[in-house]
């Protein structure tokens, strides 16, 4: 099989999501670009944590139902975060997702900077396309 490569699957658009930002805010551009989870840079672009539905809702919740202050990004982020980098070979991050490890990673470059996000709909959807062209030449 055609080795895929990362920088094709990864999608570029992903919430734009800052430290200083209150939840409810990061929870909203989740929502509007239909995203699990982002990354969480600072000015600069670099990576200084991770986000996820999990964490908004938690917040939320706060919010909604308990009239809680609301919580800031850094106060609920995942700070250590698993990563992939352009040169990362796809086959085995797909290996490395059948683990008990995140559905989505951040792709960064040498100095931690987000270039984009990839996730197992992104290689799965790869696959789906290998398939089908498999299909077609056995066909």
């Amino acid at each position: 099989m055609d080795s895929a490569i990362l920088k094709d699957l990864m999608c570029t658009r992903f919430a734009s999501i800052h430290p200083d930002m209150p939840v409810v805010e990061a929870s909203s551009k989740l929502i509007q670009l239909e995203m699990l989870g982002s990354p969480v840079m600072d000015d600069a672009g670099t990576l200084v944590g991770w986000i996820s539905e999990r964490e908004c809702l938690q917040a939320a919740l706060q919010v909604v139902y308990h009239n809680q202050r609301v919580a800031t990004v850094k106060d609920l982020m995942q700070p250590e975060v698993l990563t992939v980098s352009l040169d990362d070979d796809v086959l085995g991050l797909a290996q490395q997702m059948l683990a008990a490890k995140p559905k989505i990673y951040p792709v960064v470059d040498a100095a931690n900077k987000v270039l984009g996000v990839i996730s197992r709909r992104h290689i799965l959807h790869m696959l789906d396309q290998k398939l089908a062209e498999l299909s077609k030449k056995a066909g």
